[in-house]
């Protein structure tokens, strides 16, 4: 089974509901808003003049919000229809930012370029079969010196969903709707991987990256899973016997050789 083909086609597919949901509210984004989160702004600092490799970038806006930060933006994704999309984007707004498509793994092969920051976020990591190869793909892409950032999905959500939180010998594959709020229900076949946090940290550090801080946050930007409850001002959180559930980490690694 070519599972990389399947996911591919599975987001090729959501490239155009995802385009026309309030939940990526692209009227705003055109406008000026950022796509990006303060969890993330806040990590990456003043980016301004930096080479910058965003993995993973579906449809481009979160490319373009870290472009009209100043960086010198680079995206990669696997569905051709997003690349599509994010480079008719850059086009309409005028943006600076080169959109590749691949697979980040594919990618991580071929690449040769390396640059001051790599960056990933919020869904990522399931899509991976090997977290080692990943974090190879960001060592090499990275100067000596570079920054890694991640925000992620916290796994226990998985966990609380009846997933397993540890690694299994063969993926997931089930049938599922996106999650924007406009979906028509319509389902697609999807297959991902699990990864507890503390298989992310090894690789990483197996990559011969430094870890310099790992953070849990009890508040997710998004409405995207379900028993969320809004709390003004911070997001959304869950509660399991009425404690909050950590619902999202973070990580900022850097290349010192």
């Amino acid at each position: 089974m070519d599972y990389l083909q399947l996911n591919k086609q599975t987001w090729d597919k959501r490239v155009q509901t995802h385009i026309e949901s309030e939940f990526y509210d692209l009227n705003s984004f055109k406008a000026g808003k950022s796509s990006l989160n303060p969890i993330e702004l806040e990590q990456l600092g003043d980016i301004k003049g930096k080479s910058l490799l965003h993995l993973q970038c579906h449809f481009g806006q979160d490319s373009l919000s870290l472009a009209r930060l100043g960086a010198r933006v680079t995206g990669v994704d696997l569905s051709p229809k997003a690349i599509e999309q994010a480079n008719l984007l850059k086009r309409t707004l005028n943006l600076e930012a080169e959109f590749i498509e691949s697979d980040v793994l594919q990618f991580g092969r071929v690449n040769k370029r390396q640059f001051d920051i790599v960056f990933t976020s919020y869904g990522v990591l399931c899509w991976l079969a090997s977290l080692d190869e990943w974090a190879q793909t960001i060592a090499t892409s990275l100067v000596t010196g570079g920054e890694f950032h991640l925000v992620e999905f916290h796994p226990i959500n998985d966990l609380l969903s009846g997933y397993s939180y540890f690694p299994n010998d063969e993926p997931d594959i089930e049938e599922e709707a996106t999650y924007t709020e406009n979906s028509d229900g319509t389902k697609s076949t999807v297959v991902t991987w699990n990864n507890p946090i503390s298989e992310v940290i090894s690789a990483l550090i197996a990559a011969g990256l430094v870890i310099e801080s790992f953070v849990e946050y009890p508040y997710s930007p998004y409405n995207c899973f379900d028993n969320l409850a809004e709390v003004n001002g911070k997001g959304y959180q869950m509660l399991h016997k009425g404690n909050q559930v950590p619902l999202l980490y973070s990580i900022k690694a850097r290349k010192i050789v």
